[in-house]
């Protein structure tokens, strides 16, 4: 039996964590509005979905036993994560708040949060990691299905969340949103440092 009350506010405490995807969806409130982050949040969830089926399967433990592999996609992951977030700091003062303008191209932001959430192997490990804590082994199916929608509603609540912060920044800074998106994009460029040098999960 799942112990939902101990699973949901830690799941909650996952979703919530500051990353490069939730600072996306709070760049992406604060050019377009919430609804604008929420369509390019589809990207992140449609690239979980099977990032939770493969830990299901136990695919998950292949990068925590391979340094090989698991260094080969920290190194693809930490690349894109500086180039974003190098063209966010690059592109500060040129994106308008008008949310019709920043619709105009939806299927960069959606890809740019599939592609985050692709680069970083430490999701997949976590879905590794802290969902079997919970799973019901007499229905392991089952209940590993129940986590990852629990996990997707979650993250949906998160997502809406830091749009929000986003927007809501972007309307208080008024000229100073610059100073913002360059903030941004800086940050996006630590979150790649610090993935160059984190240790694989066996080395830990």
């Amino acid at each position: 039996m799942i112990d939902w009350l101990i699973f949901i506010p830690a799941c909650f405490a996952l979703n919530l964590a500051f990353g490069p995807n939730n600072l996306l969806a709070m760049t992406h409130g604060a050019q377009g509005g919430v609804l604008f982050a929420g369509r390019a949040a589809l990207g992140r969830l449609l690239v979980f979905v099977p990032m939770i089926a493969a830990s299901a399967m136990g695919l998950g433990l292949l990068l925590t036993a391979s340094a090989a592999v698991f260094q080969a996609v920290k190194l693809i992951g930490a690349a894109y994560l500086i180039w974003i977030g190098w063209r966010i700091w690059r592109g500060a003062g040129r994106v308008r708040l008008d949310p019709e303008t920043a619709r105009a191209t939806p299927a960069g932001a959606f890809r740019a949060e599939a592609l985050v959430a692709l680069s970083n192997p430490k999701a997949i490990l976590i879905f590794a990691a802290f969902f079997p804590q919970f799973v019901a082994t007499e229905a392991y199916w089952q209940s590993y299905a129940l986590l990852g929608g629990c996990f997707l509603l979650l993250e949906v609540v998160a997502i809406t969340a830091y749009a929000l912060a986003g927007r809501s920044a972007a309307r208080v800074a008024g000229p100073r949103l610059t100073w913002m998106q360059r903030g941004s994009g800086a940050m996006m460029m630590v979150f790649g440092a610090l993935l160059l040098v984190s240790p694989a999960p066996s080395q830990r």
